[in-house]
């Protein structure tokens, strides 16, 4: 299977998918202009690597400085086909990254525990610089 990435723009986040390392991370901000387009083929290469993946230990780094309300969606829709592999048998790492003063950054990532139980996420706070 061959690694995705896509370089961060203004309005999208840096996408590094080292399927052959069991990598997968999304770095930056995310407000593209059309939120399902931009994620479309990011959540196709991931879905046709996870049918792949077999007792699998996939490591998840989450480092978003700002999502819009339509990268929440496209981002859940990678979180769910995560927890579907998790149940699968995977073990799922998720590293939700936030800025130590971000609450809200914070408490978005609380909430993905609760709805995407078979994921174990570990909150990464990190300084502004």
């Amino acid at each position: 299977m061959e690694n995705l990435h896509i370089a961060a723009t203004a309005t999208s986040p840096e996408i590094d998918f080292r399927f052959d390392q069991n990598q997968l991370s999304i770095t930056g901000e995310s407000y593209p202009e059309n939120a399902a387009a931009f994620y479309a083929p990011i959540i196709q290469s991931l879905n046709a690597y996870l049918a792949l993946c077999e007792s699998a230990e996939i490591t998840v780094d989450i480092a978003l400085s700002y999502f819009n309300s339509s990268s929440t969606k496209m981002l859940f829709s990678i979180f769910d086909a995560l927890d579907l592999a998790a149940g699968a048998g995977n073990k799922v790492l998720l590293n939700w990254y936030h800025d130590d003063e971000d609450e809200t950054i914070l408490e978005f990532g609380q909430e993905l525990q609760a709805d995407f139980t078979a994921i174990d996420i570990a909150y990464c706070p990190v300084s502004a610089q």
